[in-house]
């Protein structure tokens, strides 16, 4: 995700500062980005320097003062250009899949406990995603299609996590025809 877009979406809803974007990327499913904070507050100086944004110092009575940023018509257009853009396809990057790729090594006890545990990681993800959702995620909601989209954004991720469950069930029931059949390569090496 191109985290300088999604900055500019936060802020065509309302102004935010750093701060609360970067309570926002926190709390969201829906915008996953690994990146660090950092990043977050390097992307807003690079898209005021650009003209994209404006700033202005809020001071507060009982907290320190906080830089506000707001969307200019300049960063609207930009925001504008790139929703009009091609979209992506998604970037799917599941690193558990290069794990299970030389997983043949392990015994079948051990494979086993490798896919409980990546099966109770899903199920863990998935109740977080629920419980963020039933808590209510900070979603724009300007206008029904707007809650619309974001519902449905939230339901492309349950489904996500819903479909590898299945995909691990399944996984766990073909193996099971092997059970007992084959020796891990580390051990056939010891015999031989």
């Amino acid at each position: 995700m191109n985290i300088k877009f999604a900055i500019l979406g936060f802020l065509s809803w309302r102004p935010f500062s750093g701060y609360d974007l970067k309570k926002i990327f926190a709390q969201s499913q829906s915008l996953y980005w690994s990146g660090n904070n950092n990043q977050i507050y390097r992307s807003l100086v690079q898209l005021h320097q650009e003209g994209l944004l404006e700033s202005e110092i809020q001071l507060q009575e009982n907290n320190p003062a906080r830089k506000l940023y707001t969307i200019t018509a300049l960063g609207q257009s930009a925001l504008r250009e790139w929703l009009t853009s091609q979209p992506e396809p998604p970037q799917l990057r599941n690193t558990f899949l290069i794990q299970l790729a030389w997983a043949d090594q392990l015994d079948d006890k051990e494979l086993e406990k490798l896919l409980v545990v990546y099966e109770e990681e899903l199920k863990l993800q998935l109740l977080i995603h629920t419980e963020r959702e039933r808590r209510g995620s900070p979603n724009p909601a300007r206008t029904e299609r707007e809650k619309c989209l974001w519902r449905m954004i939230s339901q492309n991720w349950s489904a996500v996590y819903q479909n590898e469950l299945s995909w691990v069930h399944q996984l766990r029931s073909e193996l099971r025809k092997f059970s007992g059949q084959t020796e891990p390569k580390e051990r056939k090496k010891d015999h031989e």
